[in-house]
């Protein structure tokens, strides 16, 4: 995977260097969600072709994310579940199908030899815009298209309305999921715990279902 690392750690990583301020919110100074229609249409919409449970929130995101992928799989599901960030590998990032395995070296390595002329052309096209979230963030939903899971469980990166992920359609919206809102990425998110909140329910669709999840855990 040597190849893959290289290129995406080349790319612009806002996990590492922080977040803009205002990017997370749905204002001019936000994320461009239209560059990340434009990429993923090069690869035939990916996104169009699973449905999704769609997860936003300050805390439990992942958490959330781990628990219904294991109540769809021990239900009999082919699940996929994009989640971020990782602890030990990227390939953590992106389970799939009925034992929620981390996917295999393989399959990601040879997906980014499949797509790595038409990502070339998209971020000279794009300016040198794309992000190392954008990238990895297609080729999580080209994988999920690809292997026919029955539905992803797809975790916001961050806040909601202007997270590379919101580019999931009503009609493939199984259900939208807020967690926990809390006072963290202030700046990136407008400031206040109100913005935050807007910018979180972002990712909930008109006519779709939306649920809160509250994660309590107890220690003894």
């Amino acid at each position: 995977m040597k190849n893959l690392l290289d290129y995406i750690d080349s790319l612009k990583n806002y996990e590492k260097s922080g977040v803009p301020t205002g990017a997370g919110t749905d204002s001019r100074d936000g994320f461009d969600l239209g560059r990340m229609r434009r990429l993923l249409e090069r690869f035939g919409n990916p996104h169009f072709k699973f449905k999704a449970i769609h997860i936003a929130g300050t805390k439990g995101k992942g958490s959330t994310a781990a628990f219904i992928s294991n109540i769809l799989r021990a239900e009999g599901y082919s699940v996929g579940c994009y989640t971020s960030p990782h602890i030990r590998t990227i390939r953590e990032r992106i389970l799939l199908g009925r034992c929620g395995d981390p996917v295999s070296p393989k399959l990601l390595s040879n997906l980014f030899d499949r797509i790595k002329q038409a990502l070339d052309q998209a971020i000279i096209e794009e300016n040198g815009c794309i992000s190392h979230f954008e990238v990895f963030t297609t080729m999580a939903f080209i994988l999920f298209a690809e292997e026919n899971v029955d539905i992803a469980v797809v975790e916001a990166g961050l806040g909601g309305a202007r997270d590379a992920t919101n580019v999931i359609s009503s009609s493939g919206l199984a259900t939208s999921v807020i967690t926990t809102v809390g006072e963290e990425h202030l700046a990136a998110l407008g400031g206040s715990l109100e913005t935050i909140a807007v910018a979180k329910a972002g990712i909930i669709k008109q006519n779709r279902p939306v649920r809160l999840f509250l994660l309590v855990i107890l220690f003894s």
